[in-house]
């Protein structure tokens, strides 16, 4: 349950406190067998990207025998986390609303009064919590983590202005990464096609000398 009133910026608290954590559906529980009227696209790990983004051509079909309620559907806003390693941590915004969530995700939906999901996504995702929840997970042959590890995990919150500095750092660091990605990707495909056509013109060259 979320507190009335804190104090952000007088020292750690559970992140319980300033949002409210919980597990995705059992699938199972909710799931029919054929097509039905209450179709929902849903989030699995496939679409989870190391970046930090849903890849939502991996999104599949989840028939439900009723409607689902909205706490097992995303919101802009919300957190998803996965459960298993890598643990990414995703933001969901008005592109990726109303998906079912399933089991293997924790659900955070944060209490903006306090913390700012922006900056509660770029905390989740650095190399300091990663290592914390890594370690929290030795001898699990999985490597699987519970959403109860999230609610209790403590951190120290920036105050909302300078949670807001942070936050807009992070979207223009990740916005220009994806953008050199994409660069990479087209040079890679640029110097391949050029690349191929040289072999083939080579080709073509030693063709024509053999037979004069």
């Amino acid at each position: 349950m979320l507190k009335n009133t804190l104090n952000i910026g007088d020292g750690e608290m559970k992140l319980g406190d300033v949002a409210t954590v919980r597990s995705g559906l059992v699938l199972a529980r909710k799931q029919a067998r054929g097509q039905t009227e209450h179709r929902y696209p849903l989030l699995n790990l496939r679409a989870i990207k190391s970046e930090g983004i849903i890849g939502t051509e991996e999104l599949e079909v989840f028939d439900a025998v009723e409607p689902l309620k909205p706490e097992y559907l995303t919101h802009a806003g919300d957190i998803i986390i996965r459960l298993s390693t890598p643990y990414t941590a995703v933001l969901i915004d008005e592109e990726t609303e109303n998906m079912v969530i399933p089991s293997s995700f924790a659900i955070v939906r944060a209490n903006r009064r306090y913390v700012l999901p922006e900056y509660l996504l770029w905390l989740l995702n650095t190399a300091k919590v990663r290592q914390q929840i890594y370690e929290n997970t030795t001898g699990n042959m999985l490597g699987g983590i519970k959403p109860s590890f999230f609610s209790n995990f403590r951190l120290d919150l920036l105050p909302r202005g300078q949670q807001q500095k942070i936050a807009s750092l992070n979207e223009l660091a990740r916005r220009e990464l994806q953008l050199m990605e994409a660069l990479v990707s087209e040079k890679r495909k640029y110097y391949s096609c050029i690349i191929d056509t040289v072999q083939k013109e080579m080709r073509r060259g030693n063709c024509y000398d053999e037979q004069k």
